[in-house]
């Protein structure tokens, strides 16, 4: 089916899916990207339906073989003139193809976690640029879960989509509050490990090879008074200059690191 115009009500509810309202009312969320669509389709996500503009898609390419892909799945799919597929998608791609889903629902139940698990928590991230950028360093070191602790930012927010490369559909990843998070954690018997701009262990001097949750809290807050306390050790990054800490995102990525090449030294 072609559609011409900008009034029509297909194309006006996908593009409200930018905003987290719209996202939580119709339930659903709108994935922008041949990488992040191909990843979504991996993991099983359920589309409602697709947007192509011929023109745009390289039949060559991995663009092509996405949309036989959907095709072939009998997703639904409209073809939009260049100009209103701008209208739904992000920044300046011209890959062609925009996916709207319906948003993917896990709990802490739903986790299968291996005998040695590396969790991370992500307690109030308010950027969805730093989720996306963790869930990828995340991703990349073999983290087994991620848990979204009374996020500051919706997880399915288009641009921790795209910072995520698309690992956001990949990884195990839920979302729940902080209380639930750590009695959760502590029925799985695992070592805590909370940064704090204040820690007071080297994050070098710890143990990450059994199981592990390291926890990581705000970019302008860190982490609420949950996440101290018994059986929570408060670990920190030397910092050698003016500022006292890193980019979450940062952060992370050397923490999940650390923990990965400690366990590689361990098997």
């Amino acid at each position: 089916m072609k559609i011409t115009s900008a009034a029509n009500p297909r194309v006006k509810l996908a593009a409200k899916l930018r905003g987290s309202r719209d996202r939580a009312q119709q339930q659903r969320i709108i994935i922008d990207g041949v990488r992040e669509i191909g990843r979504a389709a991996d993991a099983g996500v359920r589309f409602v339906e697709v947007f192509v503009c011929e023109e745009l898609v390289d039949r060559d390419d991995a663009a092509g073989k996405l949309l036989e892909r959907l095709d072939s799945a009998h997703v639904a799919r409209f073809d939009l003139t260049q100009t209103l597929l701008e209208k739904l998608s992000f920044g300046e791609r011209t890959e062609g193809i925009v996916a709207v889903a319906e948003t993917p629902r896990r709990t802490l139940a739903d986790l299968r976690l291996p005998k040695s698990p590396l969790v991370a928590v992500v307690e109030g991230v308010e950027k969805p640029g730093n989720l996306g950028a963790i869930l990828r360093s995340a991703d990349g070191a073999g983290v087994s879960a991620v848990i979204v602790a009374d996020g500051g930012s919706d997880l399915y927010n288009p641009n921790a989509i795209r910072a995520s490369l698309g690992t956001i559909f990949t990884l195990p990843v839920v979302t729940t509050t902080s209380a639930e998070t750590i009695a959760w954690l502590r029925e799985q018997k695992m070592n805590i490990f909370a940064a704090r701009v204040d820690g007071t262990k080297d994050y070098t001097a710890c143990d990450f090879t059994g199981p592990t949750a390291i926890v990581l809290g705000s970019e302008a807050h860190g982490l609420t008074a949950a996440w101290s306390g018994e059986s929570i050790t408060p670990i920190r990054l030397p910092m050698h200059g003016a500022a006292d800490s890193l980019n979450v995102s940062a952060t992370a990525a050397i923490l999940f690191y650390e923990a990965l090449r400690q366990r590689r030294g361990a098997s």
